[in-house]
């Protein structure tokens, strides 16, 4: 046992110092970020929430009907599902909304949305100086790898970026790459896969560093992880046979 903490602890001793440290290129002062937040873009099987208000509120009550669907709680699990109101977009991006019936939503942000409803309601003359508000009811990003709680986060205010995801998986462990971090997105209809150095201070510029729903993020483990379980690999066998011969001579020497 004392010769496998050994090598644990020579394997851990060698991960470099500056390679587990974020943005060791940048001195101290401003650096200028040139990155717009992109707004989401609503796509199939997201669940929004729309709600309409105006000076009535009896003929607002009308597009405010309840409406329960089904969101995964993602809060450090995957899997539990609880009822929301909201609205599904269904495979087609279409939505079935109170009054205006059939509305197609995918391809449209949410204030494009929003103008949507709110030209439809005032053409119809169906309500005086309406105010519509959209928002997405589940924003998430997942975090994998070497980080210290890989989970799936719901994000109610719709904006993070890549720091306060891994800060909220528990941040890197000492084992994950901090050079090649990917985040892996799905843009129409492709999966792109873009590769991030948390080293680099330049990262704040990435049109990555600022996560949108359903991103996924994956730390790979570094060399010093994929030795160690190799050599432990290696080892368990051995460890296990003379453990097995132990068992086997204890057990003789009982009987005698």
């Amino acid at each position: 046992m004392s010769s496998i903490c050994i090598i644990a602890f020579l394997l851990s001793s060698c991960v470099s110092t500056r390679k587990a440290t974020y943005f060791v290129d940048q001195p101290d002062g401003s650096l200028p970020s040139s990155v717009v937040i992109p707004q989401t873009v609503i796509s199939p099987n997201d669940i929004l929430s729309i709600t309409v208000t105006s000076l009535s509120s009896t003929a607002s009550a009308a597009f405010n009907t309840p409406n329960l669907v089904n969101q995964s709680n993602s809060t450090g699990y995957v899997g539990g599902q609880m009822q929301v109101p909201g609205y599904l977009v269904d495979a087609e991006g279409n939505i079935q909304f109170p009054v205006l019936g059939t509305i197609k939503a995918t391809g449209l942000t949410e204030i494009q949305l929003r103008e949507q409803i709110t030209k439809t309601i005032v053409d119809k003359k169906l309500l005086v100086d309406p105010i519509v508000t959209v928002r997405h009811l589940n924003f998430k990003v997942t975090i994998l790898g070497e980080v210290a709680n890989p989970t799936t986060i719901n994000v109610p205010s719709e904006k993070i970026n890549i720091l306060e995801a891994l800060g909220s998986a528990g941040d890197l462990t000492i084992y994950g790459k901090r050079d090649n971090v990917t985040v892996i997105r799905e843009e129409n209809g492709r999966k792109t896969f873009k590769h991030l150095d948390l080293n680099k201070s330049d990262i704040v510029n990435s049109p990555y560093f600022h996560l949108r729903s359903n991103d996924v993020v994956y730390v790979a483990p570094n060399h010093a992880k994929v030795a160690g379980a190799s050599r432990l690999t290696q080892l368990l066998p051995v460890i296990l046979s003379a453990l097995t011969v132990s068992l086997y001579v204890f057990d003789l020497i009982n009987r005698n």
